[in-house]
């Protein structure tokens, strides 16, 4: 009974079936049918005009963006637990060619204005120091807590204030999306955002992630960057199929909503006196002891020990009914 990562979760039925029926002859790289329509259903979803590029990877969504924002002699503002700065093996500085990621602190994995306005209040403006050029939030974060419409938008207009163009990770921005219940837009452009990598992977797709241009100037440089860095496959309607599929009558919002209902199951089980987080998505991370988390172990549940005392729980659009309840009942009985 996995809950590890929502990484290993299945691919859903209409991904698969996006790339049976995409299975034959068309045009390659990104010239076929299905990329053609990413641009024009990706900017019904955002309610704006958008560019859309297919990415086989959260990693490579996540650097193109930075690149096309960030030169090489100016700084990316992150928080101190990113993704970006955990768990990209430096990516984003092989992608921008030498940027800088400047760290900030925050609870839950999150930047708040405060912070930020004190990270950015200590750098001098002069040659000598570092300059910053890009704002980088995680939503969901990095411990499964979301920013809100309000939050993300107070720091758009911080970003916008200090000459900053703003990224958001959105590894889990469905997950977000359908924990606040609100449009696309209000965590995206409507807040300021420039750009947003769109997970997928996670949310049911098999290996596609979408990077979206809020500008669409910025794309233009980024075809190129996702054809040096290796990303160009020649077989992309595949990738474009499933993202296509998966926009289709909200299956990505549905996903994401039954990998939070479970995560919520879970929290429910655990109780305030557990969870170091509140469980806003699909991750929920409990305090337990060496001897509970072997407990539960030997009663065959799979789950990422996160650090000293405490251990993390990941649900997935697919997660068993059967296995979610058995999981509540087996934390309540420790």
């Amino acid at each position: 009974m996995r809950f590890f990562s929502d990484n290993a979760a299945a691919a859903c039925p209409e991904a698969l079936a996006a790339i049976a029926e995409a299975n034959r002859l068309d045009t390659a790289y990104d010239g076929d049918a299905w990329s053609g329509r990413l641009n024009h259903e990706f900017s019904r979803l955002f309610e704006r005009e958008v560019e859309a590029l297919w990415v086989p990877t959260g990693t490579a969504a996540n650097c193109l963006a930075l690149a096309a924002l960030c030169p090489p002699h100016r700084a990316i503002v992150c928080h101190r637990d990113a993704h970006i700065q955990t768990d990209e093996c430096g990516a984003p500085e092989f992608y921008t060619g030498g940027a800088k990621l400047l760290l900030g602190e925050g609870e839950a994995a999150k930047l708040s204005v405060a912070t930020l306005t004190a990270l950015l209040d200590g750098l001098r403006n002069d040659v000598h120091q570092i300059q910053p050029a890009v704002l980088s939030i995680t939503n969901a974060s990095e411990y499964g807590c979301v920013y809100t419409p309000e939050e993300t938008a107070a720091l758009g207009r911080l970003a916008q204030g200090r000459g900053l163009r703003f990224h958001v990770d959105g590894a889990r921005f469905a997950n977000a999306v359908a924990g606040l219940g609100c449009a696309p837009a209000d965590l995206s452009w409507r807040a300021g955002v420039d750009a947003l990598s769109f997970g997928f992977t996670k949310n049911g797709a098999l290996a596609a992630e979408a990077l979206i241009f809020f500008d669409p100037a910025l794309a233009e440089a980024t075809r190129y960057r996702r054809k040096r860095a290796g990303h160009l496959l020649s077989k992309g309607r595949y990738l474009a199929a499933q993202l296509l599929a998966m926009l289709e009558d909200d299956v990505w919002l549905r996903n994401a909503a039954a990998a939070n209902a479970a995560a919520a199951r879970l929290a429910e089980a655990a109780g305030d006196g557990r969870l170091v987080h509140p469980v806003e998505a699909n991750e929920m991370f409990i305090r337990v002891s060496p001897e509970e988390a072997a407990a539960l172990r030997a009663q065959g549940f799979d789950f990422y020990d996160w650090a000293p005392g405490e251990a993390r729980l990941v649900t997935s659009w697919d997660s068993d009914p059967a296995a979610v309840d058995a999981l509540a009942a087996a934390i309540r009985a420790l």
